[in-house]
């Protein structure tokens, strides 16, 4: 059991104590401290953990706005304490205690080796489970705009169609959308359109051959159910599997595991009722999800130390083998002159969602993506040419004319809070970390490696 205190230094004439360590059933009367009018105490015996607690003052239920405080799964604010074994992130610590030091060092900028958070694991403890009381107080209702449309692909649309829909509406991801069943039944993705296309390029074929058999959605599911090991050289076969969906009573922490546990991109948010047909409502995605936490933590900063920690100590991402030796698979990159189709297989292989080019020296360019792949649809260029022709700068050209912004880029020296920003931004799903001066590509990091962390 660990001595841990609880203080309320703002006065009153009657004040208690309650919280989860007794299950909200007990009102403990906190009392003055000797030689001050306004600072009531309570020491309380507690076995290690997270705690939730609340004062009523002269009738009414506080927070101390000073301490670490989050919504619990009902909506209702409360303060929170962290007791582990002999030591204490203690609720008697101010806020100020809390903040970042505004020092920053940049130019320091040799090899990480292996990143060392600035910060102990009581501290860490405290923000996976603010958050995590967070997501499951948060419902999937919330990521639905006030206005737009949703936009799906029914099965029997040619796929030709459905490319230049995608393009045309600027997604990556549609869900999709069977008639004879009254019901989604899966989703569209750019990585379709990298695989028929690659397939076509083996075939010595391409869209608009009398003879070509796959010609709608279903036929070309079916078909890669079948082909999928062959077209991506993949060990496991491929199965058919029921649609990953959520309905907008769903917690953001449920969606967020489906995401991530089925290695997908976006799930659809779906009402069914009884008798009519399922009504799709939005879609679901990481970034949607990153950006309601960024604006629920805006004001919590203080509090939240591993948020301000510099991006290059925070143990997330793929980095530069020079600059950070410790970590995961090595990042790769692609030059301009690249084939295109290089650049497509690589992503599929690598089962990576974006390769950065740069030039000779390393130093950034840009980068392509998968869904990129949609590009070719203007003016029916996937028609006119072959991957293994065109360059990975001309294919570049072609996403320069739809003016959006496709990645961003940050230092090593940037806030994790700052990242999580970035990525949050639409059509944003990765940053590219850069060194300052030269532009030098150090690491990638995405939203999938942000979410990985928060949920180890």
């Amino acid at each position: 059991m660990v001595q841990t205190p609880f203080t309320w230094r703002y006065g009153g004439h009657q004040v208690f104590l309650s919280g989860s360590f007794n299950r909200w059933s007990e009102r403990m009367p906190m009392f003055l401290v000797e030689g001050s009018q306004n600072i009531f105490q309570r020491i309380i015996d507690l076995p290690p953990g997270c705690y939730q607690y609340k004062f009523l003052v002269d009738g009414t239920w506080r927070v101390d706005q000073q301490q670490i405080c989050d919504l619990d799964e009902y909506g209702t604010m409360n303060n929170i304490v962290l007791v582990r074994g002999t030591e204490l992130t203690s609720p008697d610590l101010n806020a100020e205690a809390f903040r970042p030091s505004t020092s920053r060092t940049s130019s320091s900028a040799g090899p990480l080796n292996e990143p060392v958070l600035q910060l102990s694991d009581g501290e860490m403890d405290v923000f996976r489970q603010v958050l995590s009381m967070h997501l499951l107080s948060s419902s999937t209702y919330e990521l639905i705009p006030n206005s737009g449309k949703v936009l799906a692909l029914d099965v029997e649309v040619d796929v030709e169609q459905a490319f230049h829909v995608m393009y045309d509406s600027g997604l990556a991801v549609m869900p999709l959308w069977d008639e004879n069943r009254g019901q989604m039944v899966g989703m569209l993705t750019a990585s379709d359109f990298i695989l028929i296309l690659l397939q076509l390029q083996r075939n010595h074929t391409m869209f608009g051959n009398p003879e070509l058999e796959v010609r709608t959605i279903a036929a070309w599911k079916d078909w890669k159910l079948q082909h999928h090991r062959d077209v991506i050289r993949a060990m496991v076969p491929l199965q058919r599997r029921p649609l990953i969906h959520a309905g907008p009573d769903d917690s953001l922490a449920d969606v967020a595991s489906r995401i991530l546990q089925n290695n997908i991109s976006a799930v659809p948010i779906i009402h069914s009722v009884p008798g009519p047909s399922p009504t799709l409502l939005h879609i679901a995605s990481l970034a949607g999800i990153l950006k309601n936490v960024c604006r629920h933590f805006k004001n919590h900063l203080g509090y939240l130390t591993l948020l301000q920690q510099q991006v290059g100590y925070v143990p997330l991402g793929t980095w530069s083998i020079d600059v950070r030796r410790a970590l995961g698979r090595p990042l790769l990159t692609l030059h301009p002159n690249d084939p295109l189709s290089s650049a497509l297989t690589l992503l599929l292989e690598a089962e990576i969602s974006s390769i950065p080019i740069v030039d000779n020296g390393g130093n950034f360019i840009n980068i392509y993506s998968r869904s990129d792949i949609t590009s070719l649809a203007k003016d029916n260029i996937y028609t006119r040419i072959q991957l293994n022709q065109m360059t990975v700068s001309q294919a570049l050209e072609l996403t320069a004319e739809r003016g959006r912004d496709r990645y961003k880029t940050c230092t090593r020296f940037d806030s994790l809070y700052r990242v999580m920003e970035l990525l949050s931004e639409p059509d944003v799903r990765r940053v590219i970390v850069v060194e300052a001066s030269s532009r030098r590509v150090e690491g990638v990091i995405t939203l999938r490696d942000v979410f990985d962390f928060f949920s180890r």
